[in-house]
């Protein structure tokens, strides 16, 4: 498989708010082990809120053997023996949304409030912009994903809506869910006529 251009500055060393150094580099195919020993550290509720059963054996195969740039970007966070965080931007298939991605972040629970998660949105980002993406995205839950939600307002996000009652939690409990966009493109405040 060819390296695509936006990935040709990857790997990349990054350095977290505690002074430790993680390279962020693209998700590999003989990555399955990690990726699966990341999923079962984070907690059973963490996993509750993701789009996919991270643990099953055949979804890391997916994940892992399956890659296609035009669709999902890959990139994780490791420490050279461990994988420490998981990060995807997503792209429909659809002519008409393929302008818009959206970012899904998983970071190891030793690494949260280092850094880890909001660097890895700014490489997001720029893969973003690579791509000519006009806007980026996260849905987060409220209450059970405020860290998620404080790293992506950090980077730059705001919210633009609040879906009442559109998640039921691990407890059974109704919540809202909260999207968050980034603009990226540089006319975003500008109305688009047809002439």
């Amino acid at each position: 498989m060819t390296t695509p251009a936006f990935l040709r500055r990857f790997p990349c060393s990054a350095a977290l708010y505690d002074g430790s150094e993680v390279t962020i580099r693209p998700l590999r195919p003989d990555d399955k082990t990690e990726l699966l020993r990341l999923f079962l550290r984070v907690s059973e509720e963490d996993r509750f809120y993701l789009n996919s059963a991270v643990t099953a054996p055949e979804v890391i195969r997916e994940f892992t053997d399956n890659m296609d740039f035009d669709q999902t970007i890959p990139l994780v966070a490791t420490d050279d023996q461990r994988i420490l965080a998981d990060s995807t931007l997503h792209r429909s298939r659809r002519a008409a949304r393929m302008h818009v991605g959206e970012l899904r972040i998983v970071v190891d629970p030793q690494y949260r409030g280092k850094g880890l998660g909001v660097r890895l949105i700014h490489e997001m980002i720029q893969i973003g912009r690579d791509l000519d993406l006009r806007s980026l995205y996260f849905e987060l839950v409220d209450r059970r994903e405020q860290p998620a939600i404080r790293a992506a307002l950090a980077a730059g996000f705001e919210q633009v809506a609040v879906l009442e009652g559109r998640v039921r939690d691990i407890y059974g409990s109704i919540q809202d869910l909260i999207v968050l966009e980034l603009r990226l493109d540089e006319d975003a405040d500008m109305p688009h006529l047809d002439l």
